[in-house]
């Protein structure tokens, strides 16, 4: 049973199979309809279950897209209209899913819960955001790097705010594919010691963004409030000093490029003559989670690797 959970549950072997194949797959459907599926419909019959406890826009519609182009099809249920917003329990939801479609993906805060429905589930578990990690994100950016003629090997990522989930997957991309990440966090919002150690030697923090985005191939950044956190005003004003600017992409490389998730919310973590400039690959990256998405669905049915 293949559970895409985290990116080490795949390895660096994998991820490469993965971005490899959805490198040929974008390209061969270039200029076509978004709803055509692809020539070999590899996923033909298989139906995606979709859990949302938390809001979505990126991670809702490329999952779905991306099974209508491998030729299958999903079912989208919010936690709160499911018996989960009664009382079931993870591990009962995990055990009937399981008798009616082929792979569960679940988008929720607590990690606990993903492990728990792939504990029990007897068909693919994946992980489309939880409060520890967001593993098909770091999918979308690693191939966003790629395609941008940078190889991952030897590149410097430099991360700029809130330690989060987001920085937690890409530290471990880091540990997996042999790059280096630099976090530039404030002392209350740095990853815990344990993330670092994901990156096998190659992450590190600081407390400087000059340091961290020095000679850097790839300025990331995030949200600096997530859904549902409080203490908003302490926090806004903790990360001020790391916000994204044109004087701090000019300590990066010449050719470095910006990346952000999104939402975005200009004038707080980037200011919007970044996120909107030149270096910017945001509106690729996003797209790029429809494509990374595809193969990650065909590695976790054995396709792949």
């Amino acid at each position: 049973m293949r559970h895409f959970l985290n990116l080490s549950d795949a390895g660096g072997d994998a991820i490469a199979a993965m971005i490899n194949d959805a490198l040929d797959r974008k390209a061969a459907r270039a200029g076509w309809p978004k709803g055509t599926p692809d020539a070999d419909a590899p996923l033909a019959g298989r139906t995606l279950a979709m859990i949302f406890e938390k809001n979505s826009t990126r991670t809702r519609f490329s999952f779905d897209m991306a099974m209508r182009q491998l030729g299958g099809t999903t079912i989208v249920a919010e936690a709160g209209s499911m018996q989960l917003g009664r009382g079931e329990t993870i591990a009962d939801t995990a055990r009937v899913l399981s008798g009616y479609v082929d792979a569960i993906m679940i988008r929720t805060d607590d990690h606990a819960k993903v492990e728990e429905m792939a504990a029990h589930a007897s068909v693919p578990v994946i992980n489309g955001l939880t409060d520890h990690s967001h593993p098909c994100q770091i999918m979308a950016d690693l191939l966003t790097i790629i395609e941008s003629g940078k190889a991952l090997p030897g590149l410097k990522l430099a991360w700029l705010g809130d330690g989060n989930n987001v920085l937690t997957s890409i530290v471990e991309a880091g540990g997996l594919m042999q790059f280096e990440v630099i976090a530039a966090c404030p002392e209350d919002y740095s990853p815990p010691e344990g993330v670092l150690a994901l990156g096998q030697g190659r992450a590190r923090c600081t407390r400087d963004p000059a340091e961290a985005v020095a000679g850097a191939d790839v300025v990331v950044t995030d949200s600096w409030i997530s859904m549902g956190q409080a203490h908003a005003e302490a926090k806004l004003a903790a990360m001020l000093p790391y916000q994204v600017t044109p004087e701090l992409m000019a300590r990066a490389k010449p050719d470095a490029i910006f990346l952000h998730c999104l939402p975005a919310h200009r004038g707080e973590e980037v200011t919007a003559d970044v996120i909107d400039g030149p270096q910017s690959r945001i509106w690729q990256e996003a797209e790029n989670r429809l494509h990374a998405q595809k193969s990650v669905l065909r590695w976790c049915f054995g396709q792949i690797g």
